[in-house]
């Protein structure tokens, strides 16, 4: 792989307050998979304490799901030149995976199940609504058939058939896209609102979902993907990674699908 010393940077946006469910575990795959193959890595906290220019000093971001109040908190925090860097790097190609609250403040804004609207930074073209709280959660394990054009073609290509993403969702708002495409088609679960069978939301090279699992374990290509796009950004120059043995992965992946009664093709 080119570079010869290849380096990698990975903004964790709000790691105490935006992890919930295990989402860190997507950082920590993304590390893994860089390491194994020789990329050096740094997991930079992007959260009060760090300053604008951490925020634009990245390769790949990532972001957890968060209650309410703690999506209130960091919204407050995220303005001016932080919010400036983040749609910066979104909109320049830097690929990221935002899990459920965190695609939620990068829509247009979320109107919790109590309290006032959060407006958000609208990256995403789609909004999201709490229906109240005596509304009944979202919650399983969801299986979508990755659409994303561009997404979908990329891994159709690495895995010979198209992409089946499989995690676990646990959220109370309903998202509802607007002029941006959707990540994939909802094949068990719930998906962004229960309603319209799509789930996520992709700009960019920037993954919006509210599968947890967390998802990048459960789908290691996805997390491949993402690390090549990163180094493919960063040095202007086309990257292949080398093949990792994902054998235990699949294997879970085997065994969750026939729980579900469902063979992943």
């Amino acid at each position: 792989m080119n570079p010869e010393k290849p380096q990698l940077t990975i903004g964790w946006l709000y790691p105490t307050l935006m992890s919930t469910y295990g989402d860190r575990g997507n950082v920590i795959c993304l590390q893994q998979r860089a390491q194994w193959r020789g990329i050096e890595v740094a997991v930079i906290p992007l959260d009060q304490t760090a300053s604008t220019a951490a925020f634009e000093n990245i390769d790949l971001l990532v972001g957890g799901g968060a209650q309410d109040r703690q999506q209130e908190i960091v919204m407050r925090d995220l303005r001016g030149a932080k919010a400036e860097a983040i749609r910066h790097q979104i909109a320049g190609g830097t690929p990221g995976v935002f899990t459920c609250g965190a695609p939620q403040l990068l829509g247009h804004y979320y109107e919790p199940a109590l309290g006032q609207r959060i407006e958000g930074l609208g990256l995403f073209d789609f909004v999201s609504k709490h229906p109240g709280p005596d509304a009944r959660r979202c919650i399983g394990n969801v299986v979508f058939q990755l659409t994303a054009s561009r997404l979908a073609a990329d891994l159709t290509k690495t895995l010979g058939q198209p992409p089946i993403i499989i995690g676990f969702e646990n959220h109370g708002g309903r998202t509802y896209l607007g002029e941006v495409e959707a990540l994939g088609k909802v094949i068990k679960g719930y998906g962004n609102n229960g309603e319209d069978g799509m789930e996520g939301a992709f700009y960019g090279n920037a993954i919006a979902t509210y599968s947890h699992g967390p998802i990048l374990p459960k789908n290691p290509f996805l997390a491949d993907w993402l690390i090549q796009t990163a180094l493919t950004q960063k040095y202007q120059q086309s990257i292949t990674l080398s093949p990792l043995d994902d054998t235990l992965a699949m294997q879970a992946r085997t065994a969750m699908f026939k729980r579900l009664g469902f063979d992943g093709k």
